[in-house]
């Protein structure tokens, strides 16, 4: 995959919304994580263009107590802390203006994969609830009506790590991020395969040679090469990916 990564970007420090882009509201106990990696390289030149913009939300700040509580043990027992409805029904609330489905980051989630994060590319933003602990109280879930998203079949000290995961793969779909719109449509997922073998210079390396048909010029040979390597790959590596591929190769073909 070419990420077309030039020198870093400084990070962006949250402050006022620039309007127009696609907007990413996140709640969580730990604001300073963001914008993070967000904040470099291509995605921080588009934070700091306004082709996407970012306000964070420190979910403490809506705690109701001196202490700023924030959760507190789970009915019928059991180890960890839960994180209270009441204070993350606040923050939701405070943020009620601002646009695109509202997400949990939650391992019980449905997975997070390219068709999502396309599809969060074409809304107006989405708003992020990281939690921590052992999760969020299912009342909450429930009344705000909260999209629960996973990215896959681990689990992770809270959503926040997640959430840097998810916003760099949709934001890298946004216009102007990336470049050439062609190149976006030869990566990974977004044929139903994997990704086929990448090779530059030198030609010769450690006794290894790049194939002959990538230096031939030969257009069309490059292209059914890549499709043929991309097949095996996703063969051999991801039998679930592949099996879907086939299936709705079959179905396009009528059989």
């Amino acid at each position: 995959m070419d990420e077309r990564e030039e020198q870093q970007t400084p990070a962006s420090q949250p402050g006022p919304v620039q309007r127009g882009g696609w907007q990413a509201t996140v709640l969580t106990l730990f604001p300073e994580m963001f914008p993070g990696p967000l904040g470099l390289s291509l995605a921080g030149k588009a934070l700091n263009s306004g082709v996407w913009s970012l306000k964070t939300l420190d979910i403490r700040d809506f705690a109701r107590d001196k202490h700023r509580s924030v959760d507190d043990t789970p009915f019928g027992g059991g180890t960890g802390m839960v994180m209270r409805p009441d204070v993350v029904d606040a923050a939701l609330a405070a943020v009620a203006d601002r646009p695109g489905p509202r997400l949990y980051l939650s391992p019980r989630g449905r997975r997070f994969d390219q068709a999502r994060a396309k599809a969060l590319a074409a809304e107006p933003g989405t708003v992020i609830v990281c939690g921590r602990y052992e999760g969020l109280d299912e009342r909450v879930i429930a009344a705000r009506g909260l999209e629960e998203v996973s990215l896959g079949d681990f689990v992770l000290s809270g959503g926040e790590p997640a959430a840097l995961a998810m916003m760099d793969a949709v934001i890298r779909l946004l216009p102007g991020v990336m470049g050439a719109a062609d190149g976006l449509a030869e990566e990974s997922f977004e044929e139903g395969l994997l990704e086929y073998p990448l090779y530059t210079q030198p030609r010769d390396w450690n006794g290894m040679a790049v194939p002959e048909v990538l230096t031939s010029g030969h257009h069309a040979n490059v292209k059914a090469w890549r499709r043929r390597e991309a097949e095996t790959v996703t063969r051999e590596r991801r039998p679930d990916l592949w099996a879907r591929y086939r299936k709705s190769k079959d179905e396009a073909q009528g059989r």
